[in-house]
């Protein structure tokens, strides 16, 4: 049973990819990270013994701090950042429980590099509709809580990614974008190793109404209508975003926990 401080594998794998997913910091020493780059989703490093330069930001937050094994640095950071007034849990097992339990981690070399501010920042053309929302909720919920999104003319995308050191996407020609019949959400899935059968059916559905393949999933349709609805109702590409984030959320909890659900009526049924 774990301590009263401490958070088990399936009550944090619950957590990542909703609104309520608590910050997760990794603390691992660089000798362990480096046999072994790789994250839990939505996580970022900083070191063990200087976790009080965060304190500030964090206070009032729920943090889950994680370690190799769920033991002295984690269970210690996290201690510490209770005294500056943080909701600090750590990881019961650490990345070693995580990674017994099969469940995805992201490749470290594989993802973008982060700004001055700590966040990734993220380009690509402005109107968007499809890709361009699922893609952002994609990086925000599985990658950086923080990561920021330039919307601009399509013709600035990788002229405005060179200037300000932000990473392309769904443009023609760059990384992140369509390979084949897949869309770049697709590629994102894959890249930073996010298999899950909910992100699955999520992407089957995004690549339907992105590709305009509606046989692939009956809800296909239904996606493309709130989409074109919501770029409709908004000017501002952030505006629609922010909006978009809470239609994916309820997208990706259907696929997780209610494809099974149905709605009848009569009540009395």
């Amino acid at each position: 049973m774990p301590s009263p401080n401490q958070i088990t594998v399936s009550q944090l794998s619950r957590l990542i990819g909703t609104p309520d997913c608590p910050m997760i910091i990794d603390v691992c020493i660089d000798e362990d990270f480096n046999d072994d780059p790789r994250l839990v989703p939505s996580a970022f490093r900083h070191p063990f013994a200087n976790i009080l330069d965060l304190a500030g930001s964090l206070v009032g937050k729920r943090v889950i701090v994680i370690c190799q094994k769920g033991k002295k640095l984690s269970a210690g950071a996290a201690a510490l950042l209770r005294t500056q007034g943080v909701i600090a849990e750590y990881l019961e097992g650490g990345n070693y429980a995580w990674r017994d339990a099969e469940l995805p981690f992201l490749p470290a070399p594989a993802l973008p590099p982060r700004q001055h501010n700590g966040s990734m920042l993220f380009v690509t053309r402005h109107r968007p509709k499809i890709d361009r929302i699922a893609c952002p909720w994609l990086i925000r919920r599985f990658v950086d809580p923080t990561a920021q999104f330039m919307f601009v003319a399509p013709a600035e995308v990788e002229a405005v990614a060179e200037k300000f050191n932000a990473t392309p996407f769904d443009v023609e020609g760059v990384f992140w974008s369509h390979r084949d019949e897949k869309c770049t959400f697709d590629t994102m899935i894959e890249e930073w190793n996010l298999h899950s059968p909910a992100l699955y059916k999520v992407a089957e559905i995004v690549r339907g109404a992105d590709t305009n393949r509606h046989d692939l999933s009956p809800e296909v349709a239904g996606l493309l209508a709130m989409s074109v609805g919501l770029s409709r109702m908004h000017r501002d590409d952030l505006q629609q975003l922010d909006a978009g984030m809470v239609m994916y959320d309820a997208l990706f909890r259907w696929a997780r926990d209610a494809q099974d659900e149905t709605h009848d009526w009569p009540a009395s049924k």
